[in-house]
């Protein structure tokens, strides 16, 4: 897939400078910025989704616990 983007000519010097001093494209800047943003906002939502579920029952488990539980130990 294609997209194009519409810079300003200060935007499009600082994207390119960024990119070159990363030793990447453009494209790859813009891809790689892209996909990070999209992960951090499913991290926040997971963040806030474990939150809920624990304000609602606040029970914890060791890391030994956990690992019994599992059979790890």
């Amino acid at each position: 897939m294609t997209i194009s983007l519409r810079l300003s000519d200060a935007d499009t010097m600082l994207f390119k400078n960024y990119a070159k001093l990363h030793g990447m494209t453009v494209s790859e800047l813009v891809r790689q910025s892209v996909i990070e943003r999209i992960e951090d906002e499913y991290d926040l939502k997971a963040y806030e989704k474990a939150m809920e579920e624990y304000k609602s029952n606040p029970k914890t488990y060791s890391l030994d616990e956990v690992e019994r539980e599992l059979g790890l130990k």
